[in-house]
């Protein structure tokens, strides 16, 4: 079993329920990840491409036998189950799930680059990576404390910042109903 990591972000539609969809999709049935954790959920303002709505951003931190391109497989599984659509980079989406880190994996393969090769500068990545593993190392970059003390340090235009929504919660397969 190798941990790997995975954000989602979800801006369209209702965004929690695609999250949790995403979470039961990527973690469900025979064969899936297993959980290790997940964050909270934070609400984020887009970076990058066109005008568009706040994200919905959690990571999920698993242990999977997949490999990386098996995980990747999984993961636009799940973003087509949500009819993930991507006519615009970086625009407006049901459902984004990245493969943020597979291991101590450095790959530069350009269907999958490991780690994620913008990772270190997302706070929507790091903020809740964090949450979920506070010991988390990004490899080849460092500590994930560390990586995210630098973004919010270079934020000087709060394009980056991260509101914790403590009414929403993410639920593991096999919790039940978040009451």
């Amino acid at each position: 079993m190798t941990r790997a990591v995975l954000s989602l972000g979800s801006n369209l539609g209702d965004r929690m329920a695609t999250l949790q969809g995403a979470v039961d999709t990527l973690l469900g049935g025979e064969g899936a990840p297993v959980p290790v954790a997940v964050s909270a959920v934070y609400e984020t303002a887009p970076v990058g491409g066109p005008e568009q709505g706040a994200f919905l951003n959690a990571v999920v931190v698993v242990d999977t036998a997949d490999t990386p391109g098996e995980l990747l497989d999984r993961a636009q599984g799940a973003e087509r189950a949500f009819d993930r659509v991507r006519e615009v980079r970086w625009g407006p989406r049901t459902l984004d799930v990245d493969v943020v880190s597979y291991g101590d994996v450095r790959d530069d393969d350009p269907v999958l680059t490991l780690p994620h090769p913008r990772a270190h500068l997302r706070a929507f990545v790091l903020r809740p990576w964090l949450d979920a593993d506070p010991a988390a190392e990004l490899p080849g970059r460092g500590p994930v404390a560390d990586l995210l003390a630098a973004v919010v340090a270079e934020d000087t235009g709060g394009e980056q910042e991260l509101h914790l929504r403590e009414d929403l919660r993410l639920r593991l397969p096999g919790e039940g109903a978040v009451p």
